[in-house]
């Protein structure tokens, strides 16, 4: 059997693949613009907006790539991501800014299509762009065999319920992940529906991190579609699986994470509501412009499969700092410069659009009826995450951020009004990283019998045993051999910044 072969069984036993974890701390704006769905125009809502300088209203791939600067981390990046922001509605019908913290993260997956994983991943062709997720969905209506009110069934029974469908693996793909840092991390995508405020204050003490998960197999022809959504696929898993018959073609695997303060309102009487008017986050969606030169970004997903997430081990990559990423921004639009987007703005949201709930979707518009009452969630409540197991694995393990040094909690309307007047960089502020934690060991590697040549050596984290593997081969046959070391976990001293608490817990997830 030859080398593909054996690294076939690899990748069946340990599910790991290559990941870049991309920072996106600076911000371009929060403004209604969306050219993908509004070209030339204002957008129906408001969102915040990161990656190349060039974009504006009707932005093209070449604005893009003419930008100035980006508030992304890889120079080489010159994309454009944007998602919905976050609003509190105070009781007295007033509504205010929820504060990014740490701006946002693409994460780009390396995920094979398991049909067939010898065949390689195919980088977004210039000009590409898709969306993710339905602005008008108010509901959850995922069934097919399995309560809509508990949480998501296992993944290897999703086929047994019928719910690898599109409809249900896109209403998957997203998720709203309750941060309280003094507990193990929940799991990515577990929780399809923003929580009420009442459990947000119980539960999420550092916040909420929003999640959304873009298509991943491509029909190999259209760079986009009208709906900008028909020519992508999602895997039967949502971030990994089987592309579906058509959609043959398998793009690296694109999920944002934003997280929001929600936690500097608690005990404050109001509500949260996504700024298209949706209070229940069954309408979170989110869109994509490629900005990559499509041979650089193929070049990267060939070279750079460091286990690690981290760009600065990819050596194609030219990675700026925080600053220069926070100091990029876009030229401010003509057609929104007088509309109040941040800190308190008002009696309504940006556009005017008000609340609607479901189940029916919702119609848009200022004008648009709503009646008053939440549709019923799953009831979902706090579950650690998992790594390997029924296939709920992603790299790094759980994607568990470290708090801020600032505090950003208040009991008063009056200290949320202050917190939101402040500057951007007070609530961005991170923490010193903490001493070094004891490192995994890492089992020594079996002896090479010989006449074997080594292939690959990889690695295993369940709990708290590290499984290292390793492949030896020679032209007729593969050997297996595993060694499983039993980790103690060690407390941290403290918690650890943002940008570096991935790699940490890859190694010690699941070990509370």
């Amino acid at each position: 059997m030859r080398i593909d072969a054996s690294l076939a069984i690899l990748a069946s036993l340990s599910g790991v693949a290559a990941f870049w974890r991309l920072e996106c701390r600076g911000r371009l704006a929060i403004a209604r613009l969306d050219p993908l769905i509004s070209p030339g125009t204002a957008s129906l809502h408001a969102h915040a907006i990161h990656g190349s300088s060039g974009f504006n209203a009707a932005a093209t791939y070449e604005d893009l790539r003419n930008g100035d600067c980006t508030s992304c981390a890889v120079t080489q990046d010159m994309s454009a991501y944007w998602a919905p922001t976050l609003y509190f509605k105070h009781a007295n019908g007033s509504y205010e800014e929820v504060q990014q913290i740490g701006g946002m993260l693409a994460y780009y997956m390396l995920n094979k299509d398991l049909k067939d994983i010898n065949k390689q991943i195919t980088a977004f062709p210039n000009n590409f762009r898709m969306i993710a997720g339905d602005s008008t969905r108010r509901n959850y209506s995922v069934t097919g065999g399995y309560s809509v009110f508990e949480a998501d069934p296992p993944k290897s029974r999703w086929a047994e319920f019928q719910q690898v469908n599109q409809h249900d693996l896109a209403q998957r793909a997203t998720g709203f992940n309750c941060l309280n840092y003094n507990v193990a991390a929940e799991g990515a995508l577990m929780r399809h529906y923003l929580p009420d405020k009442a459990y947000l204050d119980a539960h999420c003490s550092e916040g909420v991190r929003f999640e959304i998960a873009f298509p991943s197999c491509w029909n190999g022809v259209d760079v986009s579609t009208p709906n900008h959504k028909s020519h992508v696929a999602y895997p039967d898993l949502v971030l990994n699986g089987n592309c579906p018959e058509g959609f043959d073609v398998k793009l690296p695997t694109l999920m944002y994470e934003t997280i929001w303060a929600t936690h500097a309102f608690n005990s404050v009487p109001g509500e949260f509501v996504i700024s298209n008017g949706d209070t229940q986050g069954f309408g979170y969606h989110a869109d994509f412009m490629s900005g990559w030169d499509s041979e650089f970004l193929q070049a990267a997903v060939n070279q750079c499969t460091n286990l690690t997430g981290r760009i600065q081990d990819c050596p194609l990559f030219d990675v700026i700092s925080e600053d220069q990423q926070r100091q990029c921004k876009m030229a401010a639009p003509a057609i929104l410069t007088s509309e109040k987007v941040t800190g308190i703005i008002g009696d309504s949201l940006p556009g005017g659009v008000v609340i609607q709930y479901g189940p029916e979707p919702a119609t848009g518009g200022s004008n648009a009826h709503t009646v008053p009452v939440s549709v019923a969630v799953p009831t979902v409540s706090y579950t650690p995450g998992t790594t390997a197991s029924e296939g709920n694995y992603l790299p790094g393990g759980v994607f568990k951020e470290s708090p801020t040094s600032t505090s950003v909690s208040s009991s008063t309307s009056s200290s949320v009004s202050s917190l939101s007047s402040s500057a951007e960089a007070e609530v961005n502020a991170l923490a010193e990283p903490s001493p070094s934690p004891t490192p995994t060991p890492i089992p020594s590697d079996p002896p090479v019998p010989e006449g074997y040549d080594l292939v690959r050596t990889d690695y295993v984290t369940n709990g708290n045993v590290v499984s290292k593997i390793v492949v030896i081969e020679t032209v007729e046959y593969v050997v297996m051999t595993t060694e499983v070391v039993t980790v103690t976990a060690t407390p941290e001293v403290n918690k650890v910044r943002r940008d570096v608490h991935l790699h940490h817990h890859r190694h010690h997830h699941g070990l509370h």
